[in-house]
């Protein structure tokens, strides 16, 4: 029931849980055989935003039971990571993408990783990811550390899970993606298997992460309850 740790735990389960069942090629599969691709997709977006509310909800209604205390530094860990998060969420939902929905066609195609992909291949996965991680250190109760730790789990698992179902599915032509591009960020471009493309990055995904960075902070306490500033 609604207020309980248990109940969390559940709706928590169900949200990332079902991001992995559904995504799995003889799940995913059988789902398209029944109702098309454009079917799935939509069962799956309803899917995900419903468990996600359901999560959130459950969330607000935990109890608090606190791990760590709030500290200056630990306030700071959000200011500090959140700008990389917003940065990584804009460019990698702005950039033509193998490892996104619908990708597969790119890698067919023969089209070149370039922008953001010489960075990670799952931007956007990165996006999430460094947001929960932002926001671990500064709630240090056994919610919050259910809560996000989840999130932590969904963004690695599913960079982890795209990569094998590609990998599956485009056969050789997952080949130069890989060769060219890495999931940890840089780590192509450190060992020389790509040059991080600036250019095709541009000026204007970077700007418009940021703005999106100054949106969440002065509207966090209005949506969260929370100033993420302090005081």
């Amino acid at each position: 029931m609604p207020g309980t740790m248990e109940y969390l735990m559940v709706a928590l389960a169900t949200f990332v849980g079902g991001h992995f069942i559904l995504a799995s090629l003889p799940v995913r599969q059988a789902v398209i055989g029944f109702i098309g691709e454009n079917g799935f997709r939509l069962f799956f977006s309803v899917f995900a935003l419903g468990t996600l509310a359901w999560t959130i909800y459950a969330y607000t209604q935990a109890p608090y039971r606190e791990i760590w205390a709030m500290t200056p530094a630990l306030r700071l860990v959000p200011i500090v990571l959140m700008p990389f998060a917003c940065i990584l969420m804009v460019a990698g939902s702005s950039t033509r993408n193998v490892t996104a929905v619908g990708g597969e066609a790119l890698a067919a195609e023969g089209v070149p990783t370039a922008g953001i992909l010489t960075i990670t291949r799952h931007p956007l996965m990165w996006g999430i990811t460094l947001w929960a991680l932002a926001h671990i250190a500064p709630n240090g109760d056994a919610a919050g550390l259910l809560m996000f730790g989840g999130f932590i789990v969904l963004g690695f698992g599913g960079m982890a899970h795209i990569d094998h179902r590609r990998q599956a599915t485009l056969g050789a032509a997952w080949g130069p993606v890989a060769l060219t591009t890495s999931v940890t960020p840089f780590v192509a471009a450190i060992q020389g298997r790509t040059s991080v493309d600036w250019k095709g990055i541009g000026l204007a995904r970077p700007i418009a992460g940021l703005v999106l960075y100054v949106v969440f902070v002065f509207g966090h306490e209005w949506v969260i309850g929370v100033s993420p500033m302090g005081g």
